[in-house]
């Protein structure tokens, strides 16, 4: 899937609603919220702190779709296409950046 295609998929979605998005800080706090749960995930696979007994298996795949999802809500209800905010970090990122770090050497 394209993004944006899915940008047009959640866009659909959410318009079945009477209120499609939630208040530019709510939306926010939710964003935050999801990168929490990414940072927990992370923590408890690879981290010091790993998982309570009891406590509910989490998967990194899920936690990314929701941080996703959850982005990509913050640009529609804020009229941003996705493709050319990405296209716009590649450019700065291989002109700023282009010497930031140690580039891999062919040894063929």
């Amino acid at each position: 899937m394209e993004i944006k295609d899915l940008q047009k998929a959640v866009d659909d979605w959410a318009n079945q609603f009477e209120k499609p998005y939630f208040e530019p800080l709510s939306m926010m706090a939710c964003l935050t919220e999801e990168v929490g749960e990414v940072a927990r995930v992370m923590n408890n696979l690879y981290g010091d702190k790993k998982k309570k007994g009891d406590e509910e298996e989490r998967h990194l795949e899920e936690e990314l779709g929701d941080l996703l999802f959850s982005i990509v809500c913050l640009a529609n209800s804020n009229k941003i296409s996705l493709e050319d905010a990405i296209t716009k970090k590649f450019e700065k990122i291989n002109k700023r950046d282009i010497n930031r770090w140690e580039h891999k050497t062919n040894n063929k």
